[in-house]
C-alpha cells in the first residue's frame, strides 16, 4: 500500500483527518526535548532546580509544557482538539549535563496524542530558554522527538 500524507485531499488541499468512523482507544505518547545550557547557567543549578528573577526554571517549564499540551489543537492547524486524561512533564539533567524534558500524555480518543506530547516538550524547552537567556544566549534546543506511542494503528518506540 502506497503511503500518503494524511492531511491532504486528493487535490492536494489541506484537510483535517476524518476520524468519525474510528473507535475510541487508549492512546499514549511520550516525547523528549534536549536543551544544552551554557556553563554559566549550569552554575546556577542548585538541588534539582535553577532559580532566576522570573522564578524556578524547571517548575515553570513543567507548567508551560502541560498548558501547551492541553492547547495543541489551537496551535497546530489540522490537529484535533483532545481532552487529555493525563499529562506529565519531567525535567532532569542527564549524564551529559543536558536538560532532558520528557512529556507523557494519555487519552482515550479516536486519534493519537503525539502532537500533544511533542508540543508539551517543545514549549517546556522554549520556556527554559526564555527564563535562562538573561544569563546567556548560548542555549541550544538540540532535539525534540517522539520516543514512544501506543494505541491506534501502529505502536512506536525508540530502542
Amino acid at each position: 500500500m502506497k503511503k500518503k500524507f494524511s492531511h491532504l485531499t486528493k487535490n492536494g488541499e489541506p484537510a483535517m483527518v476524518d476520524v468519525s468512523e474510528k473507535g475510541i482507544s487508549h492512546r499514549l505518547a511520550i516525547a523528549r526535548s534536549i536543551v544544552i545550557l551554557a556553563p554559566e547557567i549550569l552554575e546556577q543549578f542548585k538541588k534539582d532546580e535553577i532559580h532566576t528573577k522570573k522564578g524556578p526554571v524547571f517548575q515553570t517549564a513543567i507548567l508551560a509544557g502541560i498548558m501547551a499540551s492541553k492547547k495543541t489543537g489551537e496551535l497546530i492547524p489540522l490537529c484535533h482538539s483532545l481532552a487529555l486524561d493525563k499529562c506529565k512533564v519531567s525535567i532532569n539533567l542527564n549524564d551529559h549535563q543536558e536538560v532532558e524534558i520528557i512529556c507523557k500524555v494519555k487519552t482515550s480518543a479516536k486519534t493519537g496524542v503525539e502532537m500533544e506530547a511533542l508540543t508539551g516538550a517543545s514549549i517546556a524547552a522554549l520556556t527554559i530558554y526564555d527564563m535562562c537567556k538573561g544569563f546567556s544566549h548560548h542555549i541550544i534546543i538540540k532535539e525534540t522527538r517522539l520516543i514512544e506511542k501506543t494505541g491506534g494503528k501502529n505502536d512506536f518506540k525508540i530502542t
